[in-house]
């Protein structure tokens, strides 16, 4: 077992000759390579985050490189095998990540300190096991003896959060017994039941206020007046860890009406959602790795684009029905997810059926571009109860209202691992513009308003520009 112990300061060139091989065997100690040069300690240990506990790093500041080392070759090798096939990209450059020729790290911690800090500061709050003291309890003025069962509401929803996320996240404080999920007045809420009222009163303290993700999903958490759930299926919407007996229920509901009406009481009380910190690395953001942590804490190295299961069909309402056509719907809701199919409905032509390619797709448009104007209307985007759009009879005529995106060329996600994964972003005033046939090949385009910037994404996108150049248009994160 060959162990690696630094001295020097850290830079000791006789080891480091960048001599880890491409094809190593699995080691829990990765080597990245091609750092940017002002990268932190922080942001390479949140690299590894979402498949496991980090147990070292060591910075080679002068090479660009550094060493992460995870508590088990599994998390390695599940990260690893996530990142060969989605570039990890940090400050907006692509790193490098493979296995390192030692299989742990020995670091000198007085040459390492602020490295060690780091990691400490970060392992506190991902095992923060310890049941807290009386004094804490009285001094966060929360009363003993709560309820057992949280009620969590994620703001600013940008990235799908899955109940596997959750359960992962929550593990941190205890063990969680049981999750219900569901969508409530468009937003994601779930339910949480732990063994005992001190861990979710750790877990509440903790994680109330926190991001999940960079500058979004930002977790509200409340103790519920429930003090037991009942769970009848164990799907993706709800899961009883104590009986994996039970029945995957094929997509019913799995809140029970009694819960239902327990909740709507308790989800009256609450406030506006809370705008996220832009930015702000709190423990559980974790940078451009959004997929990661869904696909590490499913157990399955997932790739953008399989099927998150889900509801993969939106009902969009309240549209312009003068205005709107199928294919409108299939370049606005395309920003946010490759559009399979548009149907307006025959004898409700305000209101249309678009079906996405998965369920993370859908959830994405759906949080979004409901509430977004187009062509003067504000429009309602919901889950609709259809798994799929259906697409008119042979040699029928339905003027048009049905189109089949399927083999679409404009599809925005269909690469795994598209550039395009990390540029999606909510519809603002600013355009992106690119492929204009010119040295520069990208503008930016600043609009009155948004509403504006959708009605000219809608109709540039794919503008023909001569020479076989097709504009391509995206909602931008920059102001002009």
């Amino acid at each position: 077992m060959s162990s690696m112990v630094v001295t020097a300061n850290g830079n000791d060139s006789k080891k480091f000759k960048g001599e880890d091989k491409m094809d190593g065997a699995p080691s829990r100690v990765l080597h990245i390579r091609k750092l940017p040069g002002e990268v932190t300690e922080t942001e390479v240990i949140a690299l590894g985050l979402p498949f496991g506990k980090v147990t070292n790093i060591l910075m080679l500041k002068g090479k660009n490189q550094a060493f992460l080392e995870l508590a088990t070759e599994e998390a390695a090798i599940t990260m690893v095998n996530y990142y060969s096939a989605v570039t990890p990209h940090l400050r907006n450059q692509p790193i490098y990540i493979q296995y390192s020729n030692h299989k742990e790290l020995k670091t000198d911690n007085t040459l390492n300190q602020r490295a060690q800090a780091v990691l400490q500061a970060v392992t506190a709050v991902q095992t923060a096991n310890t049941p807290l003291s009386g004094t804490t309890v009285s001094e966060s003025a929360v009363t003993p003896a709560q309820s057992p069962v949280l009620r969590i509401i994620i703001d600013n929803m940008y990235y799908p959060v899955t109940l596997d996320v959750l359960h992962q996240i929550f593990s941190k404080f205890g063990a969680v017994l049981k999750i219900i999920t569901f969508t409530k007045n468009n937003q994601f809420q779930a339910l949480l039941q732990y063994g005992d009222p001190v861990n979710a009163q750790q877990a509440k303290l903790a994680l109330d206020g926190q991001n999940i993700y960079n500058a979004c999903c930002t977790l509200r958490i409340d103790f519920s007046k429930l003090v037991n759930l009942n769970v009848k299926y164990n799907n993706d919407k709800s899961r009883d860890y104590t009986r994996p007996d039970l029945p995957s229920g094929d997509g019913q509901p799995a809140l029970d009406p009694a819960i239902a009406a327990a909740f709507a009481k308790e989800t009256s009380l609450l406030g506006l959602p809370v705008a996220a910190v832009p930015g702000a690395l709190s423990p559980l953001a974790i940078p451009n790795a959004a997929a990661a942590a869904a696909a590490a804490a499913a157990g399955r190295v997932g790739m953008p684009g399989v099927s998150a299961g889900g509801n993969t069909v939106l009902l969009v309402s309240n549209l312009n029905e003068e205005m709107v056509t199928p294919q409108s719907l299939f370049t606005l809701f395309g920003v946010y997810g490759d559009v399979q199919r548009v149907k307006i409905l025959y004898n409700k032509k305000d209101s249309a059926l678009i079906q996405m390619a998965d369920g993370n797709q859908s959830q994405l448009a759906m949080n979004h571009l409901n509430g977004q104007k187009m062509y003067g209307k504000i429009i309602r985007v919901t889950l609709s109860k259809h798994q799929t759009v259906q697409l008119p009879r042979e040699g029928l005529d339905d003027q048009g209202l049905t189109k089949d995106f399927g083999n679409s060329p404009l599809h925005r996600f269909k690469k795994p691992g598209s550039k395009n994964f990390q540029n999606i972003f909510p519809p603002s005033a600013t355009l992106h513009l690119s492929n204009i046939p010119r040295d520069h090949k990208m503008a930016l385009l600043q609009m009155a308003t948004v509403e504006e910037a959708i009605q000219a994404l809608i109709d540039l996108h794919n503008y023909n520009l001569g020479e076989n150049h097709h504009l391509r248009v995206s909602f931008s994160k920059s102001t002009i």
